[in-house]
């Protein structure tokens, strides 16, 4: 089944196989996309569906040195670069919208602003990506810091966010890519207003269920009135606790989440799982959950083999699946999974930043360019 194709909406999917957002920190100067990064996405261009490194909806988005943006005409003009290579190659792409919420720093921000946030709380041992010196992607050079205190955010403010993510929706579309993921995973701000314990607000963006899930909606609608649902995918992570968000009910919130989506009509719901070690494991009453309340389809992340896809896929609970990592060293990773070839390693201390080392020099198998 994983390597059947797949119809999602209007998008034909050659196989089953997602590569999920990976941040690897690569654009240049003013935070646009590059050459280089449409040469590494054309090589992957045999997933089914690729979706974007996350992708900063506005300078106060921002959480990490070096991630392409989606708000300026220049950021635009460089992802055109990115599509065409990969729709050249036959391949389907979504850019992932981001807003990190409180996960940035000072340094990063407008003015030197503090990052903003459903809540003012600090995540202790929470880090970003900075920099060193001021130095660009190619060198390399940069280091792990604890993120800056956030302030809260006003109701006005959370409303000119959701315009910024409407804005980065339809520079999406005039950039040429067929769909957009809201990243709502991972701690970053979408569900900072979710999780119960990044959000303590006592007004109509907080303090009840409904409450921590309007932003999550006004966002998602804005953005599917704007660009069409059937555009528009979004990613939870229920279970993680990264970039310390964490909700006391998991279950009853993301099902809620889901049973919101549904009725907005998004073209997928993309879950990411607990991929590290002991991580909490999704029971499989949960993942039944999410199928009998999402309609569309159900995307799972994290650390899948193709054994462990196909039981999920002829479960019925799961549409699609991302192989994460393995993406990163293998271009053509559908054609060593489907044919059982080894994978090649990656080279982690290049995952950030740098050039095309470790990037797109990664070898295709007996030299098959797809």
């Amino acid at each position: 089944m994983l390597f059947e194709s797949f119809q999602l909406e209007h998008n034909y999917l050659k196989n089953k196989i997602v590569m999920p957002p990976m941040t690897r920190s690569r654009a240049a100067k003013g935070e646009v996309p590059t050459a280089l990064m449409a040469e590494y996405y054309a090589q992957r261009a045999s997933a089914g569906l690729i979706i974007t490194e996350g992708t900063p909806i506005s300078t106060q988005g921002r959480g990490y040195a070096w991630t392409p943006g989606i708000y300026t005409q220049a950021q635009i003009e460089g992802w055109k670069k990115v599509t065409q290579a990969v729709h050249a190659k036959g391949g389907k792409i979504f850019v992932q919208l981001w807003h990190v919420g409180r996960v940035s720093h000072t340094s990063l921000q407008e003015n030197g602003n503090s990052p903003v946030a459903p809540s003012a709380i600090l995540a202790e041992g929470v880090k970003v990506f900075l920099a060193k010196n001021g130095q660009e992607a190619s060198s390399g050079q940069g280091e792990m810091v604890q993120h800056s205190m956030p302030r809260s955010l006003s109701i006005p403010e959370i409303h000119q966010i959701i315009q910024d993510f409407v804005q980065a929706a339809r520079n999406a579309i005039e950039a040429g890519f067929d769909g957009v993921e809201l990243h709502g995973a991972n701690g970053y701000l979408i569900e900072q207003f979710i999780d119960s314990q990044t959000n303590k607000r006592t007004d109509e963006y907080g303090g009840s269920l409904e409450g921590r899930l309007r932003f999550l909606k006004e966002v998602t609608t804005a953005v599917a009135d704007a660009i069409g649902a059937n555009k528009v995918g979004v990613r939870q992570a229920p279970l993680t606790t990264l970039m310390g968000a964490i909700d006391d009910t998991p279950e009853e919130t993301y099902i809620a989440a889901a049973k919101i989506l549904n009725e907005i009509g998004v073209a997928y719901i993309h879950i990411a799982e607990a991929d590290w070690d002991n991580a909490p494991e999704m029971a499989v009453d949960f993942k039944a959950a999410y199928r009998k309340t999402f309609k569309g389809a159900l995307i799972y992340s994290g650390k899948y083999t193709v054994q462990r896809a196909e039981e999920a896929l002829q479960s019925g609970w799961a549409d699609l699946i991302g192989f994460g990592r393995p993406f990163i060293a293998n271009p053509d990773l559908p054609y060593r999974l489907q044919y059982g070839l080894p994978l090649n390693e990656p080279i982690r201390e290049k995952f950030f930043g740098g050039g095309a080392e470790g990037y797109t020099d990664y070898p295709f198998a007996e030299n098959k360019q797809l």
